[in-house]
């Protein structure tokens, strides 16, 4: 029998970061700041000293930034925000932009 020669190929595989994307709450005039903090936790999973802070600048500023994430992570969590915030008859609105 003859002899079998094996070759190897190296590939090399650059990975890129992916784009991060801000969450931000906008305040309005009817939804809670109790419920803002509620959100904050159960969605964002903040600390109560944590969603205290943010909700305060979502009061104050008009806005408060929640947090960092992946675009699919970023949209789901917005959606989890639309979605409990309709159920108990809030605008409560939030939306990405690009870190």
């Amino acid at each position: 029998m003859g002899k079998k020669t094996i070759y190897k190929e190296e590939t090399t595989v650059d990975f890129k970061k992916p784009n991060m994307y801000k969450v931000i709450l906008l305040n309005d005039d009817y939804t809670t700041m109790d419920f803002v903090v509620e959100i904050l936790i159960a969605i964002f999973h903040k600390t109560a000293a944590d969603a205290t802070r943010i909700m305060l600048d979502v009061h104050q500023k008009g806005k408060g930034v929640v947090g960092v994430y992946t675009f699919d992570i970023a949209r789901t969590k917005i959606a989890q925000v639309e979605q409990m915030a309709n159920e108990r008859d809030f605008p409560l609105a939030a939306v990405m932009e690009p870190e």
